[in-house]
């Protein structure tokens, strides 16, 4: 890991760049740190869509979760960003498109094309990222998991045993292969699901949830689209990794 940037922000939150084989991330750290004990760590999933495009709400995460003494990072996803463009899975991504303004059902062959490779390779990337992150004297577990493309969650929770607890966000297709995977997710379960959400299926996101193998799991539903999820949200997701990681 080799930062590149350093800035204090206006609320002291002290915000790095780095980079982890070529691999761009950003983490946060509370401002009390490191003048306290190690904070616990929130890896900060988000969609494929580039650091820079999320930034702003990334920021925005991280700063609630400062307040409440977290830690969080982020790293850019496969293909995404400044990182080296993916052909197979931007092909897939607009037979996705085609298929919806079409108004045809999305066959499971275009969301295993999608979804598959980029949990293949980024679960792995978040490992390597997790390692680094824990080696910095500031930075302690236990480590939570929130947001982002729930499939790369899933198999997050499944293989590794540092992830004590994850907010997951219902929203994006689920290959059928990850529903057997979430069978053996035991790791306490916080899930999130805007329920006009236009581009999710609800009656998937409820089943998913129920293949859950988690003996705790709570799934809070909101009236909204993939946008409107309210700030009380935020708020419930916060108190959960306080419970959890503290």
């Amino acid at each position: 890991m080799r930062f590149t940037s350093e800035q204090r922000l206006d609320d002291g939150l002290l915000e790095r760049e780095f980079t982890l084989d070529e691999i761009p991330g950003i983490l946060w750290t509370p401002a009390s740190a490191p003048a306290s004990p190690p904070a616990p760590l929130i890896l900060l999933g988000h969609p494929p869509l580039g650091l820079r495009k999320m930034y702003p709400r990334l920021v925005a995460r991280a700063r609630h979760s400062a307040a409440a003494g977290f830690a969080t990072a982020t790293i850019e996803l496969p293909g995404s960003g400044d990182r080296p463009r993916w052909p197979a899975v931007e092909q897939a991504r607009a037979d996705l498109r085609r298929a919806m303004k079409a108004g045809e059902p999305v066959s499971h062959e275009i969301v295993d094309a999608l979804i598959l490779p980029l949990v293949d390779k980024a679960v792995p990337e978040w490992q390597a990222a997790l390692d680094a992150l824990l080696s910095l004297p500031e930075i302690g577990g236990p480590v939570g998991y929130s947001g982002g493309v729930i499939s790369i969650g899933i198999r997050l929770a499944t293989v590794e045993p540092r992830i004590s607890a994850a907010v997951l966000f219902a929203g994006s297709f689920v290959p059928r292969a990850l529903f057997e995977e979430a069978r053996q997710v035991t790791v306490p379960l916080h899930v999130l699901l805007q329920w006009d959400d236009e581009g999710n299926n609800r009656q998937a996101a409820l089943d998913l949830f129920d293949a859950f193998g988690s003996k705790e799991k709570s799934l809070h539903a909101h009236l909204g689209g993939h946008t409107g999820v309210p700030q009380s949200a935020g708020d419930a997701a916060t108190q959960f990794f306080i419970r959890h990681l503290k």
